[in-house]
Protein backbone atom coordinates (compact mmCIF):
# COMPACT_ATOMS: atom_id res chain seq x y z
CA UNK A 1 0.00 0.00 0.00
CA UNK A 2 1.19 3.57 -0.73
CA UNK A 3 2.56 5.75 2.10
CA UNK A 4 2.87 9.06 1.83
CA UNK A 5 5.83 11.20 2.72
CA UNK A 6 5.65 13.23 5.48
CA UNK A 7 6.49 16.45 3.32
CA UNK A 8 3.63 15.59 1.06
CA UNK A 9 0.93 15.37 3.99
CA UNK A 10 1.91 18.54 5.18
CA UNK A 11 1.85 20.06 1.58
CA UNK A 12 -1.47 18.88 1.37
CA UNK A 13 -2.52 20.21 4.72
CA UNK A 14 -1.41 23.62 3.74
CA UNK A 15 -2.77 23.77 0.55
CA UNK A 16 -6.47 22.70 1.33
CA UNK A 17 -6.14 23.13 5.65
CA UNK A 18 -7.39 19.96 6.11
CA UNK A 19 -6.03 17.55 9.12
CA UNK A 20 -2.82 15.57 8.67
CA UNK A 21 -4.57 11.94 9.00
CA UNK A 22 -7.70 13.53 6.70
CA UNK A 23 -4.35 14.45 4.20
CA UNK A 24 -2.95 11.45 4.89
CA UNK A 25 -5.77 9.54 3.69
CA UNK A 26 -6.58 11.42 0.96
CA UNK A 27 -2.88 10.56 -0.63
CA UNK A 28 -3.56 6.95 0.32
CA UNK A 29 -6.79 6.89 -1.37
CA UNK A 30 -5.14 8.61 -4.34
CA UNK A 31 -2.09 7.03 -4.58
CA UNK A 32 0.47 9.67 -4.08
CA UNK A 33 -1.73 11.88 -6.96
CA UNK A 34 -1.95 15.39 -5.45
CA UNK A 35 -4.60 16.66 -7.57
CA UNK A 36 -7.08 13.67 -7.25
CA UNK A 37 -6.46 13.79 -3.17
CA UNK A 38 -7.26 17.46 -2.46
CA UNK A 39 -10.31 15.99 -5.25
CA UNK A 40 -11.05 13.64 -2.64
CA UNK A 41 -11.16 16.12 0.67
CA UNK A 42 -13.12 18.08 -1.56
CA UNK A 43 -15.95 15.05 -2.22
CA UNK A 44 -15.51 14.67 1.66
CA UNK A 45 -16.55 18.47 2.12
CA UNK A 46 -19.42 18.12 0.11
CA UNK A 47 -20.25 15.73 2.30
CA UNK A 48 -20.15 16.78 5.32
CA UNK A 49 -21.84 20.17 4.12
CA UNK A 50 -24.60 18.19 2.82
CA UNK A 51 -25.18 16.61 6.56
CA UNK A 52 -24.67 20.00 7.52
CA UNK A 53 -27.84 21.75 5.69
CA UNK A 54 -30.39 22.28 7.95
CA UNK A 55 -27.62 23.15 10.68
CA UNK A 56 -28.35 27.14 11.99
CA UNK A 57 -24.90 29.02 11.05
CA UNK A 58 -25.48 32.23 13.08
CA UNK A 59 -22.23 33.10 14.33
CA UNK A 60 -19.44 34.42 11.99
CA UNK A 61 -17.18 37.03 10.79
CA UNK A 62 -18.39 40.39 9.87
CA UNK A 63 -15.96 42.12 7.13
CA UNK A 64 -16.13 44.89 5.30
CA UNK A 65 -13.29 46.41 2.24
CA UNK A 66 -13.23 49.11 0.02
CA UNK A 67 -10.62 49.02 -3.29
CA UNK A 68 -7.60 50.96 -3.60
CA UNK A 69 -9.03 53.88 -4.67
CA UNK A 70 -11.52 53.98 -2.34
CA UNK A 71 -15.01 54.03 -4.92
CA UNK A 72 -16.25 50.42 -4.54
CA UNK A 73 -16.78 48.67 -1.22
CA UNK A 74 -18.22 45.56 -0.23
CA UNK A 75 -19.58 43.67 3.10
CA UNK A 76 -19.61 40.39 3.55
CA UNK A 77 -20.61 37.35 6.48
CA UNK A 78 -18.90 34.42 6.57
CA UNK A 79 -20.98 32.42 8.48
CA UNK A 80 -20.55 29.07 10.76
CA UNK A 81 -22.29 27.48 13.84
CA UNK A 82 -20.28 28.31 17.03
CA UNK A 83 -18.34 31.64 17.94
CA UNK A 84 -15.10 29.10 18.85
CA UNK A 85 -14.26 28.83 15.08
CA UNK A 86 -15.84 32.33 14.10
CA UNK A 87 -12.74 33.83 16.74
CA UNK A 88 -10.33 31.29 15.07
CA UNK A 89 -7.61 32.89 13.21
CA UNK A 90 -7.62 31.14 10.12
CA UNK A 91 -11.72 31.69 9.90
CA UNK A 92 -11.37 35.29 10.26
CA UNK A 93 -8.48 34.81 7.81
CA UNK A 94 -10.36 33.71 5.38
CA UNK A 95 -13.57 36.18 6.02
CA UNK A 96 -10.76 39.21 4.86
CA UNK A 97 -9.69 37.28 1.99
CA UNK A 98 -13.18 36.79 0.60
CA UNK A 99 -14.05 40.65 1.57
CA UNK A 100 -11.82 41.55 -0.38
CA UNK A 101 -12.41 39.85 -3.36
CA UNK A 102 -16.29 40.25 -2.57
CA UNK A 103 -15.63 44.44 -3.70
CA UNK A 104 -15.39 43.29 -7.45
CA UNK A 105 -18.80 41.64 -8.19
CA UNK A 106 -21.86 43.52 -7.93
CA UNK A 107 -23.94 40.28 -6.12
CA UNK A 108 -23.46 37.29 -3.94
CA UNK A 109 -24.56 35.24 -7.20
CA UNK A 110 -21.53 36.52 -9.06
CA UNK A 111 -19.13 36.61 -6.69
CA UNK A 112 -19.82 32.60 -5.34
CA UNK A 113 -19.03 32.31 -8.75
CA UNK A 114 -15.85 33.55 -8.89
CA UNK A 115 -12.46 32.04 -9.12
CA UNK A 116 -11.15 31.58 -5.45
CA UNK A 117 -7.52 29.96 -5.74
CA UNK A 118 -8.36 27.40 -8.48
CA UNK A 119 -11.88 26.69 -7.11
CA UNK A 120 -15.18 28.46 -6.94
CA UNK A 121 -15.59 30.45 -3.83
CA UNK A 122 -18.60 28.28 -3.39
CA UNK A 123 -16.87 25.21 -3.64
CA UNK A 124 -14.69 26.82 -0.95
CA UNK A 125 -17.00 27.01 1.32
CA UNK A 126 -18.18 23.25 0.79
CA UNK A 127 -14.64 22.47 1.21
CA UNK A 128 -14.12 24.30 4.81
CA UNK A 129 -17.11 23.23 5.68
CA UNK A 130 -15.31 20.08 5.52
CA UNK A 131 -12.25 21.17 6.82
CA UNK A 132 -14.05 21.95 10.12
CA UNK A 133 -16.79 20.43 10.37
CA UNK A 134 -19.55 23.15 10.78
CA UNK A 135 -21.76 24.77 8.17
CA UNK A 136 -19.88 27.78 6.63
CA UNK A 137 -21.45 29.91 4.50
CA UNK A 138 -21.82 33.79 2.74
CA UNK A 139 -24.66 34.81 4.73
CA UNK A 140 -25.24 38.52 4.40
CA UNK A 141 -23.63 40.01 1.24
CA UNK A 142 -23.38 44.19 0.45
CA UNK A 143 -22.23 46.11 -1.81
CA UNK A 144 -21.56 50.29 -2.55
CA UNK A 145 -20.00 52.49 -5.19
CA UNK A 146 -19.51 56.06 -4.45
CA UNK A 147 -16.98 59.04 -4.86
CA UNK A 148 -15.11 58.27 -1.67
CA UNK A 149 -15.71 55.15 0.60
CA UNK A 150 -14.62 54.53 4.48
CA UNK A 151 -15.19 51.68 6.32
CA UNK A 152 -15.82 50.42 9.93
CA UNK A 153 -15.70 46.85 11.68
CA UNK A 154 -16.84 46.87 15.19
CA UNK A 155 -14.37 44.67 17.63
CA UNK A 156 -14.92 41.15 17.06
CA UNK A 157 -16.06 40.86 13.57
CA UNK A 158 -19.97 40.90 14.18
CA UNK A 159 -20.93 44.53 12.81
CA UNK A 160 -19.40 46.63 9.84
CA UNK A 161 -20.49 49.48 7.81
CA UNK A 162 -19.13 51.46 4.69
CA UNK A 163 -20.00 55.07 4.04
CA UNK A 164 -19.49 56.42 1.18
CA UNK A 165 -19.56 60.56 0.59
CA UNK A 166 -19.68 63.14 -2.08
CA UNK A 167 -16.06 63.78 -2.90
CA UNK A 168 -12.75 62.96 -1.22
CA UNK A 169 -11.38 65.65 0.60
CA UNK A 170 -8.59 65.87 3.09
CA UNK A 171 -9.58 64.39 5.93
CA UNK A 172 -12.29 62.42 4.23
CA UNK A 173 -10.71 58.90 5.61
CA UNK A 174 -11.21 59.65 9.56
CA UNK A 175 -15.02 61.24 8.65
CA UNK A 176 -15.87 58.11 6.51
CA UNK A 177 -14.71 56.13 9.40
CA UNK A 178 -16.51 57.38 11.87
CA UNK A 179 -19.48 57.95 10.17
CA UNK A 180 -19.79 54.18 9.27
CA UNK A 181 -19.03 54.01 13.22
CA UNK A 182 -22.17 55.84 14.18
CA UNK A 183 -24.29 53.62 11.08
CA UNK A 184 -23.10 50.28 12.86
CA UNK A 185 -24.11 51.86 16.31
CA UNK A 186 -27.19 53.39 15.55
CA UNK A 187 -28.22 51.07 12.69
CA UNK A 188 -30.11 53.88 10.79
CA UNK A 189 -32.91 52.89 8.49
CA UNK A 190 -32.10 55.01 5.67
CA UNK A 191 -29.47 57.90 4.60
CA UNK A 192 -32.44 60.70 5.09
CA UNK A 193 -36.27 61.18 5.09
CA UNK A 194 -36.60 60.95 1.41
CA UNK A 195 -35.07 57.64 1.38
CA UNK A 196 -37.48 56.27 4.06
CA UNK A 197 -40.47 53.60 2.95
CA UNK A 198 -43.61 54.64 2.36
CA UNK A 199 -44.78 51.39 3.84
CA UNK A 200 -42.58 52.87 7.10
CA UNK A 201 -44.17 56.01 6.84
CA UNK A 202 -47.52 54.37 6.68
CA UNK A 203 -47.02 52.62 9.91
CA UNK A 204 -45.00 55.24 11.96
CA UNK A 205 -47.93 57.57 11.23
CA UNK A 206 -51.04 54.98 11.78
CA UNK A 207 -49.47 53.77 15.22
CA UNK A 208 -48.36 57.39 16.44
CA UNK A 209 -52.49 58.51 15.61
CA UNK A 210 -53.89 55.21 17.63
CA UNK A 211 -51.76 56.54 20.14
CA UNK A 212 -52.78 60.39 19.80
CA UNK A 213 -56.50 59.45 19.48
CA UNK A 214 -56.86 57.01 22.59
CA UNK A 215 -55.36 60.13 24.41
CA UNK A 216 -58.28 61.80 23.65
CA UNK A 217 -56.58 64.49 21.38
CA UNK A 218 -58.86 66.41 19.00
CA UNK A 219 -59.11 64.98 15.63
CA UNK A 220 -58.39 68.86 14.22
CA UNK A 221 -55.05 68.97 15.99
CA UNK A 222 -53.50 65.08 14.86
CA UNK A 223 -52.14 65.93 12.16
CA UNK A 224 -50.42 69.23 13.07
CA UNK A 225 -49.28 66.64 16.00
CA UNK A 226 -48.35 64.18 13.48
CA UNK A 227 -46.49 66.30 11.62
CA UNK A 228 -43.83 67.02 14.69
CA UNK A 229 -43.73 63.22 15.41
CA UNK A 230 -42.34 62.20 11.96
CA UNK A 231 -39.47 65.01 12.27
CA UNK A 232 -38.81 63.41 15.26
CA UNK A 233 -38.84 59.62 14.04
CA UNK A 234 -36.55 60.83 11.25
CA UNK A 235 -34.02 62.84 13.59
CA UNK A 236 -34.27 59.51 15.64
CA UNK A 237 -34.23 57.10 12.81
CA UNK A 238 -32.07 58.89 9.59
CA UNK A 239 -28.50 59.12 9.45
CA UNK A 240 -27.80 62.64 8.59
CA UNK A 241 -30.46 63.80 10.81
CA UNK A 242 -28.84 61.92 14.13
CA UNK A 243 -26.97 63.48 17.23
CA UNK A 244 -23.34 62.59 15.59
CA UNK A 245 -22.64 59.30 18.38
CA UNK A 246 -18.61 61.58 19.35
CA UNK A 247 -20.67 64.84 19.97
CA UNK A 248 -23.97 64.87 20.39
CA UNK A 249 -24.19 68.87 20.16
CA UNK A 250 -24.83 68.31 16.15
CA UNK A 251 -26.01 66.05 13.86
CA UNK A 252 -24.19 63.73 11.38
CA UNK A 253 -24.93 65.87 8.42
CA UNK A 254 -23.27 68.91 10.43
CA UNK A 255 -20.02 67.27 11.69
CA UNK A 256 -19.49 66.01 7.58
CA UNK A 257 -19.93 69.69 6.77
CA UNK A 258 -17.43 70.36 9.32
CA UNK A 259 -14.63 68.85 7.45
CA UNK A 260 -16.07 70.45 3.67
CA UNK A 261 -18.63 72.48 3.69
CA UNK A 262 -19.60 70.91 0.44
CA UNK A 263 -19.60 67.38 1.69
CA UNK A 264 -22.19 65.21 1.79
CA UNK A 265 -23.11 61.43 3.04
CA UNK A 266 -24.82 59.68 -0.23
CA UNK A 267 -24.96 55.85 0.74
CA UNK A 268 -24.04 53.54 3.68
CA UNK A 269 -24.20 49.76 3.96
CA UNK A 270 -24.56 48.05 7.36
CA UNK A 271 -24.20 43.85 8.19
CA UNK A 272 -24.95 42.67 11.54
CA UNK A 273 -24.84 39.27 13.19
CA UNK A 274 -27.47 40.12 15.38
Amino acid sequence: MYTPAAADVAKLRSTTGAGMMDCKKALVEAEGDFDKAIEILRKKGQKVAANRADRESSEGAVIAKVNEDCTMGSIIALNCETDFVAKNSDFVLLANELAEQAVFYANKEEFLASDFHGQTVAEKLIEQTGVIGEKVEIGAFERIEGPFLGAYIHAGNKIAAITALSGKVDGGEEVAKSVSMQVAAMNPIALDETKVSQETIDRELEIERDILTKEGKPANIIDNILKGKMQKFYKDNTLVHQAFIKDGGMSVADYVKSANSDLKVVGFVRVSLT
